[in-house]
């Protein structure tokens, strides 16, 4: 990985995001489209098996953050008001919004299965509950389900841009299973498996809105990459939490990904001052006290402090690019949404 010179530099704030304008908080200037957003989602679920009805609308119960919908739902809106429209919804766009919401929600049953998790947001997991058989199915039909009201939207390009983030999906599932014995490699496998895994559905969502408006290319390079950085800086941010907030914020297990064999970010860094993780890494901390003595080594480097420079990189590419459009409330509130992403606590 070509590392950039900020991550070795002393912290500082991210950046001058906000001007002296008051800015709207980007949860509550979405929220008026985003309302009903689960029901609507739950009637393209409905089915006449009331078990799978129940299996599919267990996540969907309005206590998630939303967060992908309410970026795809801000970019639209600073998409069409950068087209000379009067930034009013498309029915088409807040569609996308609801279609992103059900591929990650789709995504994360599977997860479950596969790391065999016992917790989500705080409950027990489909798989817990129900089991792994029905919890997959599940998963399935949530997919299908996107699939149906994405050909509805009837526009091709469309269709083509969503499609790779499932393809993407599942690529960096399988990504996630291998590890790279060169630590170069590692890194850059640890980031692509990121893009694959997180950044791609939010920056596909975010290119797919703009399509519905625009037919400027550069346009939609410009929403792709906002979507892709912040994607990429979220899930940054999230893999230090696992290693520095309480298992009762994240609503899961902390130390999560060391037990599930996987080197993240803080960990990968951790390694420059600490070669002793590297065997670790290969054995994916399958050893007796292989996970505390990782965990402790990492508190005991700048790993989780690299990694939070590095997801300060990608927010700053992100705001560059996303000022590039036309001045307008959600614009700013897309920008804004950056020092969020860097901020939250869970």
């Amino acid at each position: 990985m070509r590392r950039n010179r900020c991550l070795y530099t002393t912290p500082r704030v991210c950046c001058s995001i906000c001007s002296d304008a008051k800015l709207k908080d980007p949860f509550s200037l979405a929220q008026k489209d985003l309302q009903n957003l689960y029901e609507d989602i739950k009637k393209q679920l409905l089915v006449s098996k009331a078990e799978l009805n129940a299996l599919c609308d267990y996540y969907f119960d309005g206590k998630g953050k939303a967060f992908r919908p309410m970026i795809v739902i801000l970019m639209a809106r600073a998409c069409n008001v950068h087209s000379n429209k009067e930034g009013a919804l498309l029915p088409a766009q807040r569609s996308i919004a609801m279609i992103s919401e059900m591929i990650h929600t789709a995504s994360l049953v599977h997860d479950d299965v596969i790391d065999d998790s016992d917790t989500r947001r705080g409950k027990n997991t489909i798989n817990k509950v129900w089991g792994e058989r029905k919890a997959i199915l599940a998963g399935d039909f949530i997919l299908s389900a996107a699939s149906m009201a994405l050909a509805r939207i009837g526009n091709t390009t469309v269709v083509s841009v969503l499609s790779q983030v499932i393809e993407d999906l599942v690529r960096g599932e399988f990504m996630q299973l291998g590890a790279k014995e060169n630590e170069n490699e590692r890194f850059k496998h640890y980031l692509e498996k990121t893009f694959k895994k997180t950044a791609s559905l939010i920056a596909n969502s975010c290119k797919a809105v703009s399509i519905l408006v625009n037919s400027d290319p550069e346009v939609h390079e410009i929403a792709y990459q906002y979507g892709r950085n912040v994607g990429i800086a979220f899930q940054l941010v999230d893999d230090i939490l696992d290693f520095t907030s309480s298992a009762n914020l994240l609503g899961k297990p902390s130390a999560a990904d060391l037990k599930l064999g996987l080197a993240t970010g803080p960990v990968l860094f951790a390694c420059q001052q600490f070669p002793e993780l590297h065997a670790m890494i290969m054995r994916r901390f399958s050893s007796d006290g292989d996970v505390d003595r990782a965990w402790q080594y990492v508190l005991k480097s700048d790993g989780v402090e690299q990694t939070n420079y590095l997801a300060q990189h990608y927010c700053q590419e992100a705001i560059g690019q996303i000022s590039q459009l036309q001045q307008s409330t959600e614009r700013d509130a897309l920008i804004q949404l950056t020092e969020l992403v860097l901020r939250r606590d869970k």
